[in-house]
């Protein structure tokens, strides 16, 4: 069945595809060009309403960029690129276009530390050049700050308006990536050094004060890599907890923001969509010989250029073909039409039969359980009205929040309507999820589930009912229940 309607298209098989990809490692390495920009690279978004305690009436935004970081990846470690800007769109009204963004703009201030050798003072090549216990010590080499904007409108053309400390100043420190131990006094002296880094901020518009944090985190991810891409070496029904988690020893940099629910919905609707870009400017030359100082081998000029793009988990692995993979992640949800032949047969499903022929493929199509899952949001959980069918995230805040002790790592599949795809918590074990909806488990949904209108019927997914899995478990009891919610990274040296 071929669909009229080329958003809608789109939406039928990007959502399979998109369940495919969750099959694969979050948006680490997925298309060409951004492999050679990794300082722009999205790695994961997270979008839910806060579950610490005392926080319910204000929703979390998790934006994760720089993947595979080594903890011990010195001497200049993970700063953010100062030539680039990043954001966190939302989509207010169900059309598919910004309403609101959140925009991380970073600066880097050498500080030349110099020590006296003989007669002469030359500059130290690490960024520290002893105990660092505070924000911008005089020990600290290299200090990295931001500024944070609100823009209402078109990103570009939009208000724009900044967001300041709720004690004064614009300007936020990022914490040094957690270099080891020595540096950071002992093994619990860098989560003390971060935390300093958690500022109360005040958002125009706002009535009341929300937070924000941006530093280096443990990676969040959890899945059986190596496993999944070798033609799915692996039991998909076997333990949940059978595989390593590949992201096992590796951190990744965050920028969380917590922001009043009041402050990002309308009165028409509870339920905001989401997802992150990082853009550059369109010229970049290599400065040759490149000034002395910190980062300026480039000069950059032009308008910016969208390099990166990020809503729902895992779209642009797998579904999107190879020539194709740098134009999505330019695009905008908007246009998500333009995609619309690498969306209208799912090659998951069919992949899974042909690696393990007991699990029979969906036979529905369109696949309109999947639409309803990713592109436009489930009726009765997190579907606007008049919705564009669109790839971002998708939450309604008007669903309380789980507390950690309660929450399900398969959210909306057991019942917990807090959790993936109402949003994405951290403890959302978001492979498994979608391995078990791009089968058609949605379609044999049973119980609660089961007044879903997604367009399927048990008939129509024979292995819909299974419980697959990538082996590598992901729990809510792995992350903190307090903003930001991620762990502290891991220390280059102990």
């Amino acid at each position: 069945m071929r669909l009229s309607n080329p958003s809608i298209q789109f939406g039928v098989l990007a959502t399979c595809a998109i369940a495919a990809s969750s099959a694969l490692a979050s948006s680490h390495r997925e298309a060409p060009s951004i492999t050679g920009m990794p300082k722009v690279d999205a790695t994961d978004f997270y979008m839910f309403r806060s579950y610490e305690a005392g926080r319910e009436g204000f929703v979390t935004l998790i934006a994760n960029y720089q993947p595979d970081q080594s903890p011990y990846g010195g001497p200049n470690y993970f700063a953010m690129d100062p030539n680039a800007l990043y954001e966190i769109h939302l989509d207010t009204d169900g059309d598919a276009v910004e309403n609101i963004t959140f925009r991380f703009k970073f600066t880097h201030t050498l500080r030349d530390i110099q020590l006296p050798i003989a007669d002469k003072k030359v500059s130290i090549p690490l960024v520290q050049a002893g105990a660092i216990s505070a924000p911008n010590q005089p020990t600290s080499n290299l200090r990295e700050t931001y500024t944070l904007d609100i823009v209402r409108g078109d990103r570009r053309t939009g208000r724009v308006d900044p967001v300041s400390m709720a004690g004064g100043g614009m300007v936020f420190d990022k914490p040094t990536d957690n270099i080891g131990d020595k540096t950071f006094g002992g093994p619990t002296g860098y989560a003390s050094y971060a935390n300093q880094h958690l500022y109360a901020v005040n958002i125009p518009g706002c009535a009341t004060p929300g937070r924000v944090f941006v530093g280096q985190r443990k990676d969040s991810f959890t899945v059986a890599l190596g496993q999944v891409f070798d033609l799915i070496n692996l039991n998909p029904l076997g333990s949940t907890s059978a595989n390593p988690d590949a992201l096992a020893n590796r951190n990744v940099t965050t920028m969380a923001l917590e922001v009043p629910i009041s402050c990002v919905t309308t009165a028409a609707s509870p339920i905001i969509g989401g997802w992150t870009t990082a853009s550059v400017r369109q010229g970049r030359l290599i400065a040759s010989p490149p000034k002395s100082g910190h980062g300026t081998t480039t000069l950059n000029g032009g308008p910016w250029a969208q390099v990166s793009r990020l809503g729902m988990p895992l779209v642009n692995e797998v579904v999107v073909g190879l020539k194709d993979k740098d134009k999505f992640n330019s695009s905008k949800p908007k246009d998500d039409g333009q995609f619309a032949d690498y969306v209208t047969n799912p090659t998951l499903p069919a992949l899974i039969q042909t690696l393990f022929p007991s699990a029979t493929a969906p036979t529905n199509f369109p696949r309109t359980d999947l639409v309803a899952a990713f592109l436009t949001g489930v009726e009765g959980v997190n579907k606007p009205a008049n919705v564009k069918p669109s790839e971002m995230l998708r939450l309604n805040t008007s669903v309380m929040p789980t507390p950690k002790a309660r929450q399900s790592n398969l959210g909306v599949l057991a019942g917990d309507t807090a959790g993936f795809p109402n949003g994405r918590r951290p403890g959302d074990d978001v492979v498994d999820a979608e391995l078990r909806v791009a089968m058609g488990a949605l379609c044999v949904a049973t119980g609660a589930l089961d007044t879903l209108k997604v367009g399927c019927k048990p008939g129509d997914a024979p292995a819909g009912g299974a419980a697959l899995t990538d082996g590598a478990l992901q729990s809510p009891a792995q992350f903190p229940d307090v903003f930001p919610y991620l762990n502290t990274p891991l220390p280059g040296s102990q």
